[in-house]
């Protein structure tokens, strides 16, 4: 007996979000004034860091994320009228800028506004797929600054690896910057 298709399956979803998503122009990280509404994204790394080598200027997201609407958490975001994405690129800039050892002109993004309802979805699909290492291993770039109450903590491998961030600095490393390169080498090779 055939199999039906469904439509509506996991892996056909992420394979039509991602067949789409692949159709948006790359753009500068520098150049995202133009980003409107919710949605999904993903950052690409062009640079000469030594840790990202091997992905570095491919088709390999090195970090995917989401951007919802101001309020969905009380369900009342805004729709394709938000500056969503374009406020969470510009968050991700300044820590790019802020990271001592990486340049902003090295990065590109691509992002697509996404009816708000699947925008979690979307984001879930693209780390499945992609399995970006600033997603899994090396982890904390998209994270922010904690309350003043709540900065206590473990520092990230992202922020261990790429110091800068002020806020970050105040957290106890959970290793040093050489472990965290052996994390990154560790992803590659599986």
């Amino acid at each position: 007996m055939t199999a039906l298709y469904d439509p509506l399956t996991w892996e056909n979803l992420m394979a039509g979000l991602t067949a789409r998503f692949e159709q948006v122009p790359l753009v500068n990280l520098s150049l995202i004034d133009e980003a409107r509404g919710p949605g999904v994204y993903a950052l690409f790394y062009k640079g000469p860091h030594p840790a990202y080598r091997p992905i570095a200027g491919t088709r390999s997201p090195i970090y995917v994320g989401k951007a919802v609407p101001q309020g969905t958490r009380k369900g009342t975001g805004a729709g394709s009228g938000s500056y969503a994405l374009r406020n969470r690129l510009r968050l991700h800039h300044k820590s790019i800028v802020l990271a001592e050892n990486l340049s902003v002109v090295d990065f590109q993004c691509r992002y697509l506004a996404v009816v708000p309802v699947w925008i979690t979805l979307g984001e879930r699909f693209l780390i499945d797929y992609y399995r970006p290492i600033w997603n899994t291993a090396v982890d904390g770039f998209g994270n922010n600054p904690q309350g003043r109450h709540r900065s206590t903590g473990e520092k990230s491998w992202w922020d261990t690896l790429h110091p800068g961030r002020q806020w970050a600095s105040k957290r106890t490393p959970k290793g040093t910057e050489e472990d965290a390169l052996a994390v990154a080498a560790g992803f590659f090779a599986e």
